[in-house]
């Protein structure tokens, strides 16, 4: 069997990447008095997600982050749930946000920045994002209902800003068009996930420096 040269190329680059980023994966877990919430991620994934978080709503946005970015994802957490969502949609922001910064490491040979505009039927929702090392949150969601099912819809800005003080990250999300709860929500997370991924990849041009004139992030 004769392989192309652009084969051979590939599989040369492919074998190169891999020695140069041998795993971009990482386990953070996190107890307080409040939750025990640990964390599974691997950035060159496929899409796999297992996530038992006690609040159904939330699992299912962290299968849009999996499916859409294509990271594999564990996640467990227990908490107390009986008061209300909040302490337990918090730390796994944290934790998630921490795993993240972990699995990037010195964030060598990324785009670092990613982009990407969701739309879910009348929801339109654009997010944009920096590997910066700066944590920081413009949050432009304008949901109409306090909740959707039983998950309260304060709680997912509350997500996002422990994701970003504990990843490092740049984040903006505007909310374009939408009048459904659940459907802004899901673009939102469906956007964020797109951005990731294009932030996250390898770029093949860059793949042994840091992406910053500063030379560090």
């Amino acid at each position: 069997m004769q392989i192309s040269d652009r084969q051979s190329q590939s599989a040369s680059q492919s074998i190169s990447t891999s020695l140069i980023y041998p795993s971009r994966q990482a386990t953070v877990s996190r107890k307080t008095g409040e939750t025990d919430v640990e964390v599974t991620i691997n950035l060159d994934g496929t899409g796999k997600c297992h996530a038992d978080t006690g609040i159904p709503f939330l699992d299912h946005m962290l299968h849009q982050l999996s499916s859409h970015g294509l990271v594999d994802l564990e996640v467990k957490a227990t908490g107390d749930i009986e008061i209300d969502d909040h302490h337990t949609n918090e730390d796994v922001g944290i934790t998630l946000g921490q795993a993240l910064s972990k699995a990037l490491g010195s964030r060598q040979g990324i785009h670092r920045f990613g982009h990407f505009i969701a739309p879910l039927d009348e929801a339109l929702v654009q997010v944009a994002l920096d590997f910066s090392g700066r944590p920081h949150l413009s949050y432009g969601l304008n949901i109409p209902t306090q909740r959707v099912g039983t998950y309260d819809t304060q709680l997912v800005r509350e997500f996002f800003v422990a994701l970003v003080n504990h990843s490092q990250m740049t984040l903006h999300i505007r909310q374009l068009d939408g009048i459904n709860s659940h459907h802004i929500i899901e673009a939102t997370f469906k956007a964020w996930a797109r951005a990731l991924r294009m932030a996250a990849e390898i770029d093949s041009r860059r793949a042994s420096e840091i992406p910053s004139s500063k030379g560090v992030l």
